[in-house]
C-alpha cells in the first residue's frame, strides 16, 4: 500500500493529466475533486455530519427507500457482515440513512464516518463507492489507494446507485470494508451481490409506486427480472423502470402520451379492427370465468338478454 504523501503525489498528477482522466473514471473523479470541488488529498478530512434537524427531515423523505431495502440489508448482512464488512445505504445526496455491521466493527466504521447521518458525496470526501456512483449513474468499486483522499486508502467499496419507479437515481448501496487481506480479486464477488441486491430494491420501489397497477415483466434476460412495466386496466402502460426503458426504449414524452403495453411487446392486434374483437372476447371470457361459466348470471352482469350473450360467444368463437 502506498504512503499516505506517496497517495497524495499520485492523484495530483493523474488528475493533472487529462489524458488520464478521460480514459480512467477514477482518474476523472480526482480531477472533479481536485478541479469542481477544491479538495486536497492529503487532508485528513471526515465526511460532513448532518445536523439532527437536516437528518430527521432526510429520514422523513427516505421512509420509503429504507422500507424497499430493509430486507436486501438485512440478507447482505448475513452474507458478508462475519467477513468484516459494513452495509450502507444511503439518498440520492449520499446521505446514509441505513447502515449495517457486526457490533465488533462498528467503532472501526464509526471513525472512519461510515455512520448514521454522514454524508458520503464526492464533494464532501472525495472519490468513494457511493459518492462516485451517485456522481457516475453506474456501479463502481474503489480499492483503497483508488480512494482521493489519503486517510481513506485503507477502505475498499463496492456501490451501485438505486432508481426509482420513473428510472432516477433515489440512493446507493454500499459494501465497505478496512480488512487488509481484501484483495481487489474479491470486489468482483461483492459488486454482484450488490448489484442484485440493487436490482430488487428498484422492483420494491417499482411496486410501491405502482401497487394498484398490473405489473408485465418485459423479457430480457440481460436485466434479470428487473425491466417491469405498470399497465392499467385498458393495457395503457403507466410506468417503467429503468431496465424497461432501455430495452423499449421508453421514454416519459411516450408514457404521457399513452402507449399500450401490447404495442411495445409486440403481441398486441394491430389491423382491421381486430384489437377491438380481442378485447371485446377477453372482457367476455373474463365475465364467463367469474360467474364459473353461467351464461344467465354473465348476462346478467353484463345487462344484456342470454339471446345476446349468446350470439356473442358464437360469435367471437368462446362456445
Amino acid at each position: 500500500m502506498l504512503g499516505m504523501n506517496q497517495h497524495a503525489e499520485k492523484v495530483y498528477s493523474s488528475a493533472r493529466d487529462k489524458s488520464g482522466a478521460a480514459s480512467s473514471p477514477i482518474a476523472a473523479s480526482w480531477r472533479r475533486c481536485l478541479t469542481r470541488h477544491g479538495l486536497a488529498p492529503e487532508e485528513n478530512r471526515k465526511p460532513v455530519q448532518l445536523s439532527g434537524r437536516e437528518f430527521n427531515e432526510a429520514m422523513d423523505r427516505s421512509g420509503h427507500l429504507i422500507q424497499a431495502a430493509s430486507s436486501e440489508l438485512d440478507w447482505l448482512l448475513g452474507m458478508v457482515g462475519k467477513a468484516g464488512c459494513c452495509l450502507v445505504f444511503t439518498d440520492s445526496d449520499g446521505v446514509v440513512i441505513d447502515r449495517r455491521g457486526t457490533a465488533s466493527e462498528d467503532k472501526d466504521f464509526r471513525d472512519l464516518g461510515l455512520w448514521m447521518g454522514a454524508l458520503w458525496s464526492e464533494a464532501s470526501v472525495g472519490t468513494n463507492g457511493i459518492g462516485t456512483a451517485l456522481a457516475d449513474g453506474r456501479m463502481v468499486t474503489v480499492f483503497r489507494e483508488q480512494h482521493f483522499l489519503s486517510s481513506n486508502i485503507g477502505l475498499s467499496c463496492v456501490s451501485a446507485p438505486v432508481r426509482d419507479h420513473q428510472g432516477q437515481i433515489a440512493g446507493v448501496i454500499d459494501i465497505s470494508t478496512a480488512r487488509r487481506d481484501v484483495t481487489e480479486m474479491m470486489l468482483p464477488v461483492l459488486a454482484q451481490a450488490i448489484r442484485d441486491s440493487a436490482s430488487r430494491i428498484e422492483i420494491n420501489l417499482f411496486r410501491q409506486a405502482y401497487s394498484d397497477s398490473r405489473i408485465v415483466l418485459v423479457p430480457s434476460a440481460a436485466h434479470g427480472g428487473s425491466a417491469l412495466l405498470a399497465v392499467d386496466r385498458d393495457d395503457m402502460v403507466l410506468g417503467a423502470t429503468r431496465a424497461a426503458r432501455l430495452v423499449l426504449k421508453l421514454d416519459d414524452r411516450m408514457i404521457e402520451a399513452g402507449v399500450p403495453a401490447s404495442d411495445l411487446l409486440h403481441d398486441g392486434f394491430n389491423k382491421d379492427g381486430e384489437d377491438l374483437l380481442e378485447a371485446e372476447r377477453a372482457a367476455l371470457r373474463r365475465a364467463l370465468s367469474r360467474n364459473n361459466g353461467n351464461v344467465s348470471l354473465t348476462a346478467q352482469m353484463l345487462g344484456i338478454s342470454r339471446a345476446t350473450l349468446h350470439r356473442k360467444i358464437n360469435k367471437l368463437g368462446l362456445a
